[in-house]
């Protein structure tokens, strides 16, 4: 089996409704103790809002691609063309989602890293004639690289988003560091 037919078989697997129902309860189950920690620290105000754009160096990786390739900048424009998607996705993590308690706060988190996924699909939905001409290929192949791009995204940030992690781009990232130990 080539790499891609792997990648694409792995994708439908993980994104079939009842492997997501699945992992979203065993996320669940992993999370709950920092979505509880986490709501401790959240009585106070948070930090004042800021974004990276897309996080773990996507929009500066591709601000950089622009700058040095211009007929890039002209084709995909200086930000990724989702970074909207990116920027609406750090205000739900910059303050949990506005949450109360822990099981919201789990459930504000997942609505958020899905409509991160569907926003980007959104934007190859829009771009998908304009880069078939482009690079000539079908309209379908621009509309499945995009989905590829958003499943790959939402379980980068199901992975790496949780609260309490450290990082600067978890769940909550405006609030004071929480440690789910505790």
């Amino acid at each position: 089996m080539s790499v891609r037919n792997a990648v694409m078989v792995t994708s439908l697997l993980l994104t079939a409704p009842a492997a997501a129902q699945d992992w979203d309860q065993l996320g669940r189950g992993l999370e709950l103790k920092a979505h509880a920690a986490l709501m401790s620290q959240a009585a106070a105000a948070p930090a004042p809002f800021t974004t990276d754009g897309c996080s773990g160096g996507l929009s500066s990786t591709w601000q950089s691609i622009a700058a040095y390739w211009p007929q890039f900048a002209r084709d995909h424009l200086a930000q990724p063309p989702f970074e909207t998607c990116c920027v609406s996705h750090d205000h739900a993590y910059h303050n949990a989602g506005s949450a109360l308690n822990a099981s919201d706060s789990y459930e504000a988190r997942l609505l958020a890293d899905r409509r991160l996924q569907a926003c980007v699909i959104d934007t190859g939905e829009v771009r998908r004639t304009e880069l078939a001409t482009l690079y000539q290929v079908s309209e379908a192949q621009v509309v499945e690289a995009y989905e590829l791009l958003a499943g790959s995204m939402y379980y980068s940030v199901r992975f790496g988003g949780g609260p309490c992690t450290g990082l600067s781009w978890r769940w909550g990232y405006g609030y004071e560091q929480c440690w789910s130990g505790n």
